[in-house]
């Protein structure tokens, strides 16, 4: 049997090819790893919130494979009438899908764990980083969403009484995941309150402003890590940003992508995080392709899981370390770790 370890895990999103995010986890959980903290963007915050709810990588591949991803597709009438009516519905809801049915999958996978509100995922860490002691950050799981009220990328349940005057108690998980899954113009933008400024904040997916934000449970005070934080990236290690450019939807996929990408390249150019981040190969599919098909399911399920096993062949945290702290020797306020 495995010996159990410590970890924190940050995933990456990309739509429909999260399934790779659980071929990874799969292998490392085989391996004795156990989550204290998840974060995730978009399909990353799907996975995310329920491995953080405690579901077995065995019970998440189930859960993947058997669910028909053209079902998030879910226009009402009007925007099903082809391209007008899609116009039409973007025009008018600011999305052509309303999201309904994947807030209610993913309602319902949690419900599995008896997961349903943030107060089902406190997390009581003495030793954690002091701003994750806060009250309103002592949660298993943080999903990312961008705020185009505020044009910030908030931090689920973190931002929801500072920004929306909200209890996270009391919100439902789902709710937070739906507004991190929002692709811009794809889905109808989650709303809340908005406490700043009055009316309601909108709210889309995170990947607008970090697809990747592997720096979710950095420490602030100094302190070494306990544990390391590994990162899931959906894309080959120094894979070539390429956005092809078609039409409107594909210019404003690829402006986007763009955005995204340079701030989280900030990141990946530092060794350190190299050295934690796991790369999967899923350039055989696109994060909208929602007619996956069961062989594609699979064949990202496996390139997950070898990517997992190659990135483990050489892992090692103390060696991790050193290369840390070689690499950001004047970063002592910023140092990685939960």
């Amino acid at each position: 049997m495995a010996k159990v370890a410590d970890a924190d895990l940050v995933l990456e999103g990309g739509g429909v090819k999260g399934i790779a995010l659980v071929g990874a986890i799969s292998v490392l959980e085989e391996r004795g790893y156990r989550f204290h903290k998840v974060a995730g963007t978009s399909a990353g915050a799907i996975v995310g919130a329920l491995v953080a709810a405690g579901t077995p990588a065995t019970r998440l591949q189930e859960m993947m494979h058997g669910l028909d991803y053209r079902r998030f597709q879910d226009p009402p009438l009007l925007g099903r009438l082809l391209l007008p009516g899609m116009v039409a519905q973007v025009v008018l809801r600011k999305g052509w899908c309303r999201g309904d049915h994947l807030r209610s999958w993913v309602s319902d996978m949690l419900a599995e764990r008896d997961v349903h509100t943030f107060a089902d995922l406190r997390l009581a860490d003495a030793g954690a980083d002091a701003a994750l002691r806060d009250p309103d950050r002592g949660f298993r799981f943080v999903a990312m969403a961008s705020d185009l009220t505020q044009g910030e990328l908030v931090r689920l349940p973190y931002a929801y009484r500072t920004r929306f005057g909200m209890d996270p108690d009391g919100m439902p998980v789902a709710d937070a995941v739906r507004a991190s899954m929002a692709i811009p113009y794809f889905f109808v933008p989650a709303r809340c309150a908005d406490k700043l400024n009055g009316g309601r904040a909108w709210l889309v997916d995170g990947g607008m402003l970090s697809n990747f934000p592997v720096d979710a449970f950095d420490r602030t005070d100094g302190q070494q890590p306990r544990w390391p934080t590994f990162g899931i990236k959906l894309s080959a290690r120094n894979a070539p940003a390429v956005n092809e450019v078609r039409g409107v939807v594909s210019l404003s996929r690829a402006m986007l992508s763009t955005m995204t990408g340079f701030y989280d390249r900030m990141h990946l150019n530092r060794p350190d995080v190299l050295r934690r981040t796991i790369f999967v190969d899923t350039s055989m599919v696109r994060s909208t392709d929602f007619d996956l098909t069961a062989a594609t399911a699979a064949r990202l399920y496996e390139s997950g899981r070898s990517a997992a096993e190659r990135f483990l062949e050489t892992w090692d945290f103390e060696e991790y370390l050193t290369t840390r702290r070689a690499a950001t020797p004047a970063r002592a306020d910023r140092t990685e770790a939960p």
